[in-house]
């Protein structure tokens, strides 16, 4: 099956599901506008989870009707992912009404009913301080249980989600300024002596609609994986690590150039 996966788990907390499926990737994102401020040596990651869920809806449900389900892209911890995601583009299946679906706000998903199982395109479109390149994610859509020799229940849906970190390299000043300690992203370690401008006024959270999962009607179904707290530590520990290389890089040109000056002199 097209859902296969080397890691399955399956929350101890959670109603028990059909054989939840949760892959892990990582994807690093090209780099963005030149023409912003950046920070040489600093990445921001943001863990996403993307997937389904499906519920059939029983045996007096029509036949090409069988199948209520919804599709999304959502944060890892079930934050609001709309700070870096200006927009996702769902591509459904030609025989859908309007296969082009545009979600220009949070939560990104899409709901629809059906009998098909098929690959549905997500492309991610961030806001022109993070990136300026789009995400193009590819989940194929699970109605059906793995075991399917086993009966249909209407009482546990399929759950079918990916787990992947988004790492943007050399953020822009702007983007780091505007994110800094907002929970859905990993902010790095900045270099010694460097202090961002204050962080960037945002609408009254009174007046702004609720951008995060956390109380999101499937949200009983979704995954929650322990290690989400882990790989976020591991993350920034990793960035960490890289920047101290890059520096020591730096200082071992430096000595060499200086070693080469000497060299020079001596041979005059």
């Amino acid at each position: 099956m097209t859902n296969s996966s080397s890691s399955k788990k399956q929350a101890q907390d959670q109603p028990e599901t059909s054989e939840p499926t949760l892959k892990s990737l990582k994807t690093k994102m090209t780099k963005s506008d030149e023409k912003q401020k950046k920070l040489k040596d600093i990445e921001i990651s943001v863990p996403i989870v993307y997937g389904n869920v499906a519920f059939w809806l029983g045996k007096k449900a029509s036949e090409y009707q069988s199948h209520k389900w919804a599709v999304y892209v959502r944060g890892a911890t079930n934050e609001d992912i709309s700070v870096v995601v200006k927009k996702v583009v769902f591509q459904l299946h030609s025989s859908f009404n309007n296969p082009t679906r545009v979600i220009e706000e949070p939560p990104f998903e899409v709901s629809e009913s059906g009998w098909g199982e098929f690959e549905i395109a997500m492309t991610l479109h961030f806001h022109s301080d993070v990136c300026d390149k789009p995400l193009s994610l590819y989940h194929h859509l699970k109605l059906y249980p793995e075991d399917e020799s086993g009966p249909l229940t209407m009482k546990k849906p399929v759950v079918v989600e990916s787990y992947d970190e988004i790492v943007f390299p050399d953020p822009s000043e702007s983007f780091l300024s505007r994110v800094q300690n907002h929970p859905a992203l990993t902010f790095p370690r900045l270099p010694s002596g460097y202090n961002l401008p204050a962080p960037m006024q945002v609408e009254d959270t009174g007046k702004k609609k609720r951008g995060d999962t956390k109380d999101h009607s499937l949200g009983q179904w979704f995954m929650s994986f322990s290690e989400a707290d882990e790989l976020l530590q591991l993350a920034a520990a990793r960035q960490q690590v890289q920047a101290h290389i890059a520096k020591l890089r730096r200082q071992i040109s430096l000595l060499e150039g200086q070693n080469q000056t000497v060299k020079t002199g001596s041979d005059l």
